[in-house]
């Protein structure tokens, strides 16, 4: 069914290219990341390559029913600084999709994104900052039975880099309303990678069953939802050790309240053998490469720069190294507060409180090094990984000035997170402000410190931004670390540089320092070292 239809849809975009109307239905992205890397006194860049690029040519062509695309990348001479080596290519095809949509129907094939409920069981999807691209290779149908029951499934291979896995993916999902406020979600994913095994009791089917419960009434809210995952072999350094075969399992709680100037948001997770890869050699690789599900850190993404020297990774991993790790178990909670009182200074000056709390422990679980054996209890907090607490309060002094204070503590256990022999505890204070020229320009001022007796010691930063004709943007900022006990590491990772944005188009120019450690975008990270040099990027949109 799928061929003929594909073939069909061929037929019609080739048709279509034969008239003008071709042009209107068509658009397109070009974007690109260029870094020269140099050294300086203080920064020596890894690798041989100094020039490096990586760039994406996308179309997207619609007609009627039907939606195709198709992207190139390039890889000049190498992909960026932490980037995984399978982006290889000089230029090469990346991606291509077609799909015909009908009222009640969707059918896709080729490069797929898609996402079964919160993604804790499957999630296809592409950030190019963080050099994911996990898309699903294969065919996807769509489903909606009636206004109340919709199904969804998919069959295929997994995208990795200009190649696919070998491991195949399937998986069928289930979205049930219940009523008008209770929706149901069930599901299955499953893996199957061949594999020869002397153990009777190895399988090449792993599967993943998931299911969530919703409710929402007015400014209330809350879900539950549990995924199972079966037995599957223990691998470890990408071997994979079929003599010991582990279930895992999470579970996820949320439950909220809103209304007007006050919303109060909790999330708990416990998470047990939960990482799941297309091929099992991949597993716990440090790019993110084939992962099948989505299992982000649930903490508060600060636009603070020092509070994301120590950032946390979610820990969904089984391991025997180092004394053992099963998984996580922890909590978030968000307040938001706007002060209405009447005639008061915080009513006056539009006063916005913001707190959040986060912690995260690994489970409390007995490892049996030697025989690679282990027993986690369920609902019991073992080390403690991470805390995150922070307090936000922001103003409006007057129609040109506003701003933000921000106070922030974070414990970063990097004995258990990095096999590191310490932990850090820090306080972070920091203000932006902002001063609004005219409805066309505006400066940014920011300063912040990070203090701490442990690991590097004490940071000092700040930036200073100006933004003008709703155009142009140049930018200076500094991250000093100063109280580093080695002072050949008191470096000052400086930044210089600038953007402009015309309709559709945006061009960036950087030379500075890059730190060095995790980037993180929704609460997934990848590492980046210690670099030097000058970056331009741009992005075109037709």
């Amino acid at each position: 069914m799928f061929y003929r239809l594909f073939i069909f849809g061929l037929i019609v975009l080739a048709s279509d290219i034969m008239n003008a109307q071709f042009i209107n239905d068509l658009s397109g992205s070009l974007e690109s990341q260029i870094t020269y890397y140099t050294d300086d006194e203080k920064v020596v860049n890894p690798g041989d390559t100094d020039f490096r690029s990586n760039n994406y040519l996308r179309f997207n062509y619609f007609k009627n029913k039907f939606n195709a695309s198709i992207q190139f990348e390039s890889y000049i001479e190498e992909a960026l600084l932490g980037y995984a080596p399978v982006f290889d290519q000089k230029f090469g095809f990346s991606m291509a999709s077609l799909s015909y949509n009908a009222k009640h129907l969707k059918v896709s094939g080729g490069y797929l994104f898609d996402q079964f409920s919160s993604g804790m069981s499957y999630r296809s999807w592409e950030d190019r900052q963080l050099g994911i691209n996990n898309a699903l290779v294969g065919v996807n149908v769509d489903a909606h039975l009636s206004k109340k029951v919709q199904l969804k499934s998919f069959l295929g291979k997994q995208k990795n880099g200009f190649d696919i896995s070998d491991g195949t993916l399937y998986g069928l999902n289930s979205i049930i309303s219940a009523g008008t406020k209770i929706n149901l979600d069930f599901g299955i994913v499953g893996r199957y990678q061949t594999f020869e095994s002397s153990n009777p009791d190895f399988k090449e089917f792993t599967n993943l069953y998931s299911g969530k419960i919703i409710y929402t009434s007015g400014s209330f809210y809350s879900h539950v939802e549990a995924v199972y995952k079966g037995k599957d072999a223990l691998v470890e350094f990408g071997n994979v050790i079929d003599s010991r075969l582990f279930s895992g399992n999470s579970l996820a709680f949320n439950i909220g309240y809103f209304k007007p100037g006050f919303g109060v948001d909790f999330t708990f997770r416990r998470m047990e053998n939960m990482a799941f890869y297309t091929d099992r050699e991949a597993y716990a690789n440090i790019y993110n490469q084939l992962i099948v599900n989505y299992l982000p850190a649930l903490t508060k993404q600060h636009n603070v720069g020092l509070s994301n020297i120590y950032v946390y990774q979610s820990q969904p991993q089984l391991n025997f190294i180092a004394g053992g790790k099963a998984g996580e178990i922890g909590q978030q909670i968000d307040i938001y507060y706007k002060f209405s009182k009447k005639n008061s200074l915080a009513e006056k000056f539009g006063t916005v409180l913001a707190l959040n709390y986060a912690s995260w422990f690994g489970l409390n679980a007995e490892f049996d090094i030697e025989d690679r054996q282990y027993s986690a209890d369920f609902f019991r907090y073992g080390d403690k990984y991470y805390t995150d607490l922070n307090l936000e309060l922001r103003n409006q002094w007057s129609k040109q000035w506003r701003s933000a204070v921000y106070w922030i503590q974070q414990f970063y256990n990097k004995e258990r997170l990095e096999a590191s022999s310490s932990t850090v505890t820090t306080n972070i204070a920091a203000i932006d402000a902002y001063y609004t020229i005219n409805n066309k320009n505006e400066l940014r001022f920011q300063l912040e410190h990070l203090w701490t007796q442990d690991d590097k010691k004490n940071w000092a930063g700040g930036l200073i931004e100006y933004n003008f004709l709703r155009k142009f943007s140049v930018y200076v900022n500094d991250q000093y670390n100063y109280g580093n006990d080695n002072e050949i590491e008191r470096i000052h990772y400086y930044n210089v540089g600038g953007t402009f944005r015309h309709k559709k188009t945006k061009f960036s120019l950087n030379y500075g320092r890059q730190r060095g450690g995790l980037i993180c975008v929704g609460g997934v990270c990848r590492f980046v070292p210690k670099s030097n040099g000058l970056s331009f990027g741009m992005n075109l949109f037709i």
